[in-house]
């Protein structure tokens, strides 16, 4: 017998946990997983951002909470995620979005910067994923994991952008969604990644001040930048048991730019 469509987007009853969450994109798919019935964890380094963003997801009427952590630090990530077993009893949904970036010249990229990217968009995937697969998804059988990498994943760049560490930290976030998937799906977790295009963010924003949206708007065949809804549908697809026979994807919600430009 099949189930009706939209008990099949209901998250009803599930955890969420959200690196990143306080803004941006984390929050937006944050929204998007409360408001189909889950309850947030969000998490990120700055307290007030946090209790900012929690108090707007309660206003839509979502069960949220926060726990303040530096994501790129495992002891960090290890605590967020015994806390949330400690206070809401299981993590069904584990959405990696923290990240960073560093824009230089390849030639004079320092190395240090490259350890910080790398450790946040990279290694805290792993980490974040690891802890939470063997505190609530490998025994209980059940478990969601998105990833958020990013078409600068999926090729390389031209002109205004000089990012080597961050375009090589999200194609290796593309891979270890895939290797993951193949790992695990004999837990019943599910692994993917969203691959999103230029959304205004607080990481974008000297770009688009530099380039302009119109400009920016120009490469993607919808010839529009991404806004506070294109990523929910997506995520909730992935979170969801709609998506329960989807995993190792990686799907780019970027207006066309990755059909159009390679990737």
């Amino acid at each position: 017998m099949s189930t009706k469509v939209q008990a099949l987007f209901d998250l009803t009853g599930q955890v969420a946990l959200v690196t990143g969450g306080s803004r941006g994109l984390g929050l937006q798919i944050a929204e998007a997983l409360g408001e189909a019935g889950a309850k947030i964890m969000l998490t990120s380094r700055k307290a007030a951002d946090l209790e900012e963003a929690t108090a707007h997801l309660q206003a839509r009427g979502i069960d949220a909470r926060w726990i303040a952590a530096d994501a790129a630090k495992p002891e960090e990530a290890h605590r967020v995620v015994a806390e949330t077993m400690e206070r809401l009893g299981q993590i069904d949904i584990l959405v990696n979005n923290a990240g960073a970036t560093w824009g230089a010249p390849a030639e004079d990229h320092p190395l240090e910067a490259w350890d910080k990217v790398m450790d946040l968009n990279i290694r805290s995937l792993f980490v974040f994923a690891q802890a939470v697969a063997k505190a609530s998804m490998i025994p209980r059988k059940s478990g969601r994991i998105i990833n958020v990498a990013s078409i600068a994943g999926l090729s390389g760049n031209l002109g205004a952008m000089k990012t080597i560490a961050y375009n090589t930290s999200k194609g290796a976030a593309v891979n270890f969604t895939r290797a993951l998937a193949g790992e695990w799906g004999q837990h019943g977790i599910t692994v993917n990644a969203l691959a999103p295009g230029f959304f205004p963010s607080k990481m974008t924003k000297g770009l688009l001040a530099a380039v302009g949206e119109e400009k920016m708007a120009a490469h993607a065949p919808l010839n529009r930048i991404g806004d506070d809804d294109d990523l929910k549908g997506a995520a909730l697809l992935f979170a969801s048991r709609a998506g329960k026979h989807i995993t190792g994807q990686i799907l780019a919600v970027d207006g066309g730019v990755s059909a159009v430009h390679g990737g």
